[in-house]
């Protein structure tokens, strides 16, 4: 666009260029004129044929240009002699006054041959290449509201580097309400404005005003250039300062945080600068209690808790609140500012114990009223509705009798002995958020009532006496617990009456009346008394009195204190048992047969037998366990004829005990009669005792109808049966060598033994079952036949007379085959029906 318009100049100026050469052809100068912005290249004249040269001979000739300036914005083409532009000239460069009226550039032409210079004057004629500008693109005016209508203020001009025409022709300004200018001339020509005020000013309004001013040149086409022009208007305390709103009503939790921020009033003022800068202050109308309450900062209206706000001294603040400009002439507004305080749920509730009865008896009826209390709390609303509660695992309930006030009752039986106190916590619970709770705490002391009997450990006792021990030795401690207190604990204790064998319990044993201690007050003997069984009484002392008992079963246990009694063979005041056997005796015959019995039990009555003298320790053979002595070859010429054996009989206890028997064997050479092996019934049964049997058998059978009617008769009305202890000098024995109370350890090879034994001496051996069961009673009879050893065997006699024979059992009494004398049988069933 710049190149077309330079080219639009160029064609005007040409017709100029060639009449200032012709005019100046005849000077001694040759001037031309060209326009400013010629393209490089351009021709400006052809000054060889200006100049009358050959141009030919240019080039030979050496032609120059010498330009005074700095640049060479021109040169000679010596082939043609033009001269053309080599740089684009720009007019306000080379001529920077803008005084000139004409640009001229002069130039000097040197040819050679003759030497010869030629002056050149290029003047440089402006076109309108520049527009308008300037010299700040922004222009700053304070003007204050309070400036009159009218008034003028003076703006930088604008300057445009071409002259004449394309200088600058006039100004213009943006639209505006409040300003217009004025255009003046100087003396110089130039162009200069003034803004002049043509509205008042309300900066509150409008603070500032931006405007545009343009510079338009005289040039075709015009050009111009803009500035800005910024007027601030200038504050003056013309507005009172207001707060946002009239009133405020602000809601404010009681117990707030010292410091916290209640509300932050603003108030504004249009104004600016310190007009604008506002205290705020409380009004009179504010009272002291608020003031002390609340702080308020004068710089920025933040209103702060001062002091701890408690909702039940005050519920509402009023407050006026007044803010002051800065200004000189000062201005103010107000606002008014109410405070609710909001219940906070800050009080716990309170419990209030009116009455308490404690201790109370456990027997206390259910539905009593053992305490009454009273609630409170001192917010409102829900934070001052309360609940009241206790464990659900106490027996007792919480009843509301009337506002506020609570009965707490016994809600199920007590009983002391399993909790003898109860620590009641009653808990009062507001509904707030967070709820706030209370508690209070009473401790119930329950009283003792006489509702437990005595109770022992166990229900049964089994205590072991040893045998022999001494009066007044201590058998165990049977001790009851009453967990009652006091009197009602206090236990006593008793041997309940009871008779064993027209003894009674309270003569065999004793018991501490205080611990329970139990005390034999006699020496028991095994062999006589086995066990007792009695009952022990626990009272209390309370009214009335409570018990219980419980059974006492004495064991007696045996010691080792009877020595083995040899009964077989007999011999009269321990003297020596002579026996006589043939010389011929077989290998492994029965010579004769050691029996000794104890009275200890089982254990301490196990009988071993050995020899403690034996004249031919290769004859004799004694058997240990069942004391029998056999040869154990035939007799030789070398044997001695007096053989002496002493056998010694000991039992098994702890120490042993024992007894010796002597025993001389002579031999004889002359056959004696042989006692043989032979069943007791080969033996006994002759013609007369047969006869004997026949009428003792009549006789019993009408004396058992008789006693058997005595007995059911008796039965009707008797007291249950008693053990009687077993008469003296009664051998009892089991089978086996089994044994329960007797005396006799031996098995059915002794009783065997013992019959053959007894009737080579002329004597009956009876064996009876006992009722109890597998039990035998051993008689050693004398015959009624007359021998020799009668006297002697009545002397040493074994009766044997079972006097606890149980009621209905008599049939059990009479053996299956009994050889008896009368007077012996008659004794027998005098000690049956004498039970």
């Amino acid at each position: 666009m710049e190149s077309r318009k330079k080219s639009k100049a160029l064609k005007r100026y040409v017709f100029v260029i060639i009449v200032i050469s012709l005019l100046n052809a005849a000077s001694s100068v040759t001037h031309y004129s060209i326009p400013e912005e010629l393209d490089e290249g351009s021709i400006v004249a052809n000054l060889a044929a200006d100049l009358g040269l050959d141009v030919g001979t240019l080039s030979r000739r050496k032609i120059r240009l010498d330009t005074l300036a700095n640049k060479k914005y021109l040169d000679i083409n010596k082939e043609t002699g033009e001269l053309f532009i080599v740089e684009r000239i720009d007019r306000e460069y080379i001529c920077n006054t803008k005084a000139a009226a004409t640009c001229v550039l002069k130039l000097d032409a040197t040819i050679e041959n003759p030497v010869r210079m030629f002056n050149i004057e290029l003047e440089i004629v402006d076109i309108n290449d520049n527009a308008p500008h300037f010299r700040r693109d922004t222009m700053h005016l304070d003007i204050s509201e309070s400036t009159h209508v009218g008034e003028r203020f003076s703006l930088n001009n604008a300057v445009d580097p071409d002259i004449g025409v394309n200088s600058i022709k006039t100004y213009y300004l943006s639209e505006s309400d409040h300003f217009s200018i004025e255009i003046q001339t100087g003396r110089d020509g130039s162009k200069f404005t003034d803004l002049i005020l043509k509205k008042a000013l309300d900066r509150e309004e409008q603070a500032s005003h931006n405007l545009i001013l343009t510079a338009v040149d005289g040039g075709v086409p015009a050009r111009s250039g803009t500035a800005s022009i910024i007027v601030r208007v200038l504050d003056t305390n013309d507005n009172a300062p207001q707060f946002d709103k009239d009133s405020y009503t602000i809601n404010l939790t009681e117990n707030s945080p010292i410091g916290s921020l209640v509300v932050k009033l603003n108030a504004t003022d249009k104004d600016e600068g310190s007009n604008s800068d506002l205290l705020y202050s409380y009004s009179l109308y504010t009272s002291e209690k608020t003031q002390q309450t609340f702080s308020l900062n004068p710089n920025n209206g933040e209103i702060r808790v001062k002091e701890m706000i408690n909702y039940e001294d005050f519920r509402i603040y009023d407050m006026e609140i007044i803010a002051t400009d800065k200004g000189t002439n000062s201005l103010s507004g107000k606002c008014k500012v109410k405070i609710l305080i909001t219940d906070m749920n800050d009080n716990h509730p309170e419990i209030s114990i009116k009455s308490f009865s404690s201790p109370v008896k456990e027997d206390v009826a259910v539905n009593t009223v053992i305490a009454v209390v009273s609630v409170s709390d001192k917010d409102s609303g829900e934070n001052g509705q309360v609940d009241i509660h206790i464990s659900d695992d106490l027996p007792f309930a919480l009843k509301e009798s009337s506002d506020n006030y609570y009965e707490l009752l016994v809600s199920e039986p007590l009983d002391r002995e399993r909790v003898p106190e109860y620590d009641i916590t009653i808990t009062v619970t507001d509904r707030g958020n967070p709820p706030l709770s209370d508690n209070e705490t009473i401790t119930l002391e329950l009283l003792d009532v006489n509702d437990n009997v005595p109770q022992f450990p166990q229900t049964f006792y089994t205590i072991p006496v040893m045998e022999n021990n001494a009066p007044g030795a201590s058998l165990s401690s049977l001790t009851a617990i009453d967990p009652d207190l006091h009197e009602n604990q206090y236990l006593v204790y008793f041997i309940i009456e009871k008779e064993i064998a027209n003894t009674s319990m309270s003569m065999l044993f004793s018991i501490n009346p205080e611990n329970g201690n139990l005390y034999a007050l006699k020496t028991f003997d095994y062999e006589i008394e086995k066990e007792f069984l009695f009952h022990i009484e626990a009272r209390d002392s309370g009214v009335p009195p409570l018990s219980s008992n419980v059974t006492v079963h004495i064991i007696i246990m045996d010691q080792n204190d009877n020595t083995p009694l040899i009964v077989s063979p007999w011999r009269a005041h321990g003297s020596e048992v002579k026996e006589k056997i043939p010389r011929s005796t077989d290998k492994g015959t029965l010579i004769a047969k050691v029996i000794a019995i104890d009275s200890d039990s089982v254990h301490n009555s196990r009988i071993t037998y050995q020899f403690l003298q034996n004249t031919d320790a290769t004859l004799f053979s004694l058997d240990q366990y069942n004391g029998e002595i056999r040869t154990m070859r035939m007799f030789s010429y070398r044997d001695s004829r007096d053989q002496r054996l002493v056998v010694i009989a000991k039992d098994n206890g702890e120490p042993a005990l024992s007894a010796t028997v002597t025993i001389k064997l002579s031999t004889v050479e002359t056959a004696l009669k042989t006692y043989t092996e032979v069943p007791l019934e080969y033996d006994i049964f002759s013609d007369l005792n047969l006869y004997l049997v026949i009428g003792l058998g009549s006789v019993s059978f009408l004396l058992l109808i008789t006693i058997l009617v005595t007995i059911v008769l008796k039965c009707q009305k008797a007291k249950p049966s008693k053990a009687a202890p077993p008469c003296r000098n009664s051998v009892i024995s089991e089978r086996n060598s089994t044994i329960a109370d007797s005396t006799l350890v031996s098995n059915d090879a002794y009783w065997y033994s013992l019959f053959l034994a007894e009737t080579r001496k002329g004597k009956l051996v009876v064996r009876q079952p006992v009722p109890k069961g597998a039990r035998y009673i051993v008689s050693s009879i004398p015959r009624s036949t007359g021998l020799t050893e009668t006297s002697d065997s009545a002397a040493s006699t074994l009766q044997t007379k079972y006097c606890g024979v149980h009621r209905g059992n008599f049939s059990s009494f009479i053996p299956p085959l009994t050889v008896l004398s009368a007077s012996h049988f008659w004794s027998q069933i005098q000690c049956f029906v004498a039970v």
